[in-house]
């Protein structure tokens, strides 16, 4: 009957009832539309989380060995920590994934690499004359390290090119063509290249190809890259596997990196679409399933695929359902995105934007990547940048505040951006191992949501921990009831610990009653706790 009452209450108490009722809650502030039922089920468990992580492309190289450690220390616990601020508000947003670039020699090369930009050269490991110098990619070693320090569970070594000693030509970007720029028979040292490396870093993981799908280099190249083939891609991992396995190299291989999630699945070419199948279906001539170290993954990108917001949704459901039809043990990782372009219409690259409406974008694509494609690891791009564009979670500005990279090598004033925390709302709170499980908004379709109001959850069963993680996109707070199974009842002590990103908060904690969840506008909140 107190539900019937309130819903019979326009946004003023004294106006007749209207088409979309605000919720009265004894004072005269409309809290705007009436409260909503949130139904989770522990019961029905989806795919267990492994991780949430960032490349240290490109930047690492430079900002890594800045002289102030104060300022690099400032960087590294924006990203990696899992301490907490005077007020119980996190420090960083505890990634549990560091993804290292293993550079192919473009920076060594300089000019003559024919990539213009210095801050998108890097240096190889791999000298000409054969032998290793580990002091090389000094930078990134300074984050890795940092990464390890502040107990980041996983690393990964991810390269975009052989290394320039046995490409075709010499560099470190392909021609344009859609093979790998490798010299004719130095697959098999590119294989003995990448185990060296995995081997001295000891990554839990090594990915050998990215995003083959474009022709790195045709044109004006602006960056180390090279396409490649399917058959290629298997090739180099049927030599990797077992060498790696022979040499005691505990990295598992992680293959995909697919330009776009919908390659995974759909034709691109005739040599580099419809991965997912040609790698991981027993019956194809580039299986690689039961190769040595290779990790049961498939691996994309999630850019180009988040518009319309039926699209969005489709794309990765197709995704999944493709996955289950080929090889349901597989898991699938979403391991670059960032905002690039013109996206949608509303949100772009250029220039710099650190504001809530992009950071409650990142929200929503996490999110529609954890519940429609079900990814088990989701990963972002450029971790720090010291360009004019809104790819990176932390921003690099010259020592004068102004967007300068070529005067921030040395130095330079670090920022942070609402991308890093409403991506901290997830990866600061769901942890390795956690499962996610149903979560629903009664009567709300999942258009509507996706336009509106976001919901997940997640469990730890060992200890009974709970995460509930609600993006709302709307210019209107919500109640919010728990019903179900999972009451207020059910929540120990009836309360939850709750991080809030908005405009003016950055992962800003509380404490709510379970049976009073209220969730701000235009935010995203970590409702945390324990059930009975």
């Amino acid at each position: 009957m107190l539900l019937l009452f309130f819903l019979s209450l326009g946004c003023n108490k004294k106006s007749a009832p209207s088409p979309n009722p605000c919720y009265y809650n004894g004072t005269d502030t409309c809290l705007a539309n009436a409260p909503l039922k949130l139904t989770i089920d522990l019961t029905v468990e989806k795919q267990t989380i492994h991780s949430f992580g960032a490349s240290d492309c490109w930047s690492a190289k430079f900002i890594g060995k800045w002289a102030d450690i104060n300022k690099k220390n400032q960087v590294a616990d924006y990203l990696f920590s899992t301490d907490t601020l005077p007020d119980g508000s996190p420090r960083g947003i505890g990634l549990s994934l560091w993804r290292f670039n293993i550079g192919a020699g473009s920076y060594e090369q300089g000019t003559a690499s024919g990539i213009p930009d210095e801050w998108r050269r890097e240096e190889c490991f791999l000298q000409p004359d054969g032998s290793y110098d580990w002091n090389k990619q000094a930078g990134q070693q300074w984050f890795l390290s940092a990464a390890k320090s502040r107990n980041v569970k996983y690393t990964l070594g991810f390269a975009v090119s052989a290394p320039v000693s046995i490409t075709k030509d010499g560099k470190a970007h392909g021609s344009g063509g859609n093979s790998f720029n490798i010299a004719t028979g130095k697959m098999a040292d590119y294989a003995r290249f990448l185990t060296a490396v995995a081997g001295h870093f000891k990554f839990d993981y090594i990915s050998p190809f990215n995003e083959p799908q474009w022709n790195w280099g045709s044109g004006s190249p602006s960056q180390e890259g090279s396409a490649a083939t399917n058959t290629e891609i298997s090739t180099l991992v049927k030599m990797l596997g077992p060498q790696m396995a022979a040499g005691g190299i505990a990295s598992k291989i992680v293959v995909g990196e697919a330009a776009q999630l919908n390659f995974l699945t759909d034709p691109y070419d005739n040599y580099r679409g419809d991965q997912l199948n040609d790698w991981f279906n027993a019956g194809s001539g580039n299986y690689i399933g039961t190769t040595p170290q290779v990790e049961q993954v498939v691996s994309g990108h999630g850019y180009f695929t988040t518009c319309p917001d039926n699209n969005l949704i489709s794309l990765r459901k197709a995704l999944w359902d493709k996955k289950n039809q080929v090889n349901p043990a597989l898991n699938i990782w979403q391991t670059e995105f960032g905002i690039l372009g013109d996206i949608c219409g509303k949100y772009n690259g250029y220039p710099r934007n650190t504001s809530i409406d992009y950071g409650l974008y990142v929200a929503k694509i996490i999110h529609h990547d954890l519940v429609f494609a079900q990814v088990s690891s989701w990963q972002w791009w450029l971790a720090m940048g010291p360009y004019d564009y809104s790819d990176a979670l932390v921003c690099i500005s010259d020592p004068n505040g102004s967007v300068n990279p070529d005067n921030s090598k040395t130095s330079g004033v670090v920022s942070d951006s609402k991308q890093l925390w409403c991506m901290g709302n997830f990866s600061r709170f769901i942890r390795p191992g956690m499962k996610r499980v149903i979560a629903a908004m009664n009567g709300m379709d999942e258009i509507t949501a996706a336009g509106s109001l976001m919901v997940s959850a997640y469990k730890d069963a060992g200890t009974k921990n709970i995460v509930i993680v609600i993006v709302n996109t709307s210019n209107s707070s919500r109640k919010i009831i728990l019903d179900g199974a999972i009451s207020a009842a059910a929540i120990k002590g009836n309360r939850f610990d709750t991080y809030t990103t908005t405009a003016s908060k950055s992962l800003g904690r509380a404490t709510t009653a379970a049976d009073n969840i209220m969730v701000e506008a235009m935010s995203v909140t970590t409702f945390a706790g324990y059930y009975n």
